[in-house]
C-alpha cells in the first residue's frame, strides 16, 4: 500500500472539503482546511520525501470564473515538482496536453468520459489517442444509491447511471494506466472508510487503484491495508497534520511504507 499525495485546489486556494458538499451553486465547498499558503508549498513537502504519483483536483468547472486561478495553483505546484502529480478537472482531449507540458505525469478525467450519465467510448478514445493509455487515469468516484455504488461526475454532483463493480473495472482497465477513486459520501469526514468499495476495488489486480475518503487514524489505515488486500494505494486529506489534522503526515507516510 503505497501513500500517494494530494493537493485540492477550490476557488484558488488550496483546500481540504467535505466531498458532499461541493457545490457549483456559487462555487460553494464546506470546506475543513483552506490553507495560507501555495500549493507549490505542498508540492515542495511531497518531493523532498519523495513521494510520486499523488493527484492534483481542480475542484471548479472549466467554465468557473475560479478555473484560471486554480490552474495557476496547479501549475506552480508542477513546476516544483515535475513528473510528482497527475492532474484532474476540467480536462478534455483539448487540453489534455497543456497540463501534460506543464509537468504532470498523467491527466485524470471523470465528466468527459461519463458524459450525460452514459460511459461516452467516443470521447474515452479520444483522449486515448491523444496522451496514450499510459497518461490517463481514470476517476471513478462514486456514491451509494440503493445499496449499491454508482460513477458519479460533474464534481461529484451528479449520478451516472454506470454501477461501479468488477466488470466496469476490468473493462476500462483496458484504457487506462490506473484508477482513481474517491468515496464521496466519506471524503473530508475522517470517520472511516467505505469497506464494501475497498474490497470491490481489491479485486482490480490488472492496474494500481487509489482510493479516498474517510481515513482519519492509524486503525483506518489499518483496515484499509487488510481489506484491500494491500493492492489498494491511498491517499489521505483532511487528517493529515499539513492540513490541519491530527495525523502526522511524517508518520503516516512510514506506516504506509512499511
Amino acid at each position: 500500500m503505497k501513500f500517494r499525495p494530494c493537493i485540492d485546489i477550490h476557488n484558488g486556494k488550496v483546500k481540504q472539503i467535505v466531498g458532499g458538499t461541493l457545490s457549483d451553486i456559487s462555487s460553494y465547498a464546506r470546506a475543513n482546511f483552506i490553507s495560507e499558503y501555495a500549493a507549490s508549498y505542498y508540492a515542495g513537502i511531497y518531493k523532498e520525501f519523495g513521494l510520486s504519483g499523488g493527484h492534483i483536483i481542480l475542484l471548479n468547472p472549466s467554465s468557473s470564473e475560479y478555473y484560471e486561478s486554480d490552474c495557476k495553483q496547479a501549475f506552480l505546484a508542477l513546476k516544483e515538482y515535475s513528473g510528482g502529480f497527475q492532474v484532474g478537472g476540467g480536462i478534455t482531449d483539448e487540453n489534455a496536453d497543456i497540463f501534460l507540458e506543464k509537468g504532470a505525469s498523467h491527466i485524470i478525467v471523470t465528466s468527459f468520459v461519463f458524459k450525460d450519465g452514459q460511459l461516452s467510448m467516443k470521447n474515452l478514445e479520444k483522449l486515448v489517442a491523444k496522451v496514450g493509455k499510459d497518461k490517463l487515469v481514470l476517476d471513478l468516484s462514486c456514491r451509494i444509491k440503493d445499496g449499491e455504488y454508482y460513477i458519479v461526475t460533474d464534481r461529484w454532483q451528479k449520478f451516472t447511471g454506470i454501477k461501479l463493480d468488477k466488470e466496469i473495472l476490468l473493462s476500462l482497465s483496458e484504457y487506462c494506466d490506473e484508477f482513481l477513486v474517491h468515496a464521496v459520501d466519506a471524503e473530508g469526514k475522517a470517520r472511516g472508510i467505505e469497506t464494501k468499495l475497498v474490497r470491490l476495488l481489491a479485486e482490480c489486480e490488472k492496474i494500481p487503484v487509489t482510493y479516498a475518503g474517510g481515513v482519519g487514524n492509524f486503525s483506518h489505515l489499518e483496515l484499509l491495508k487488510i481489506e484491500g488486500k494491500n493492492r489498494i494505494d491511498v491517499t489521505v486529506g483532511s487528517a493529515l497534520d499539513i492540513f490541519g489534522g491530527s495525523m502526522s503526515f511524517e508518520k503516516v507516510v512510514s506506516f504506509c511504507k512499511d
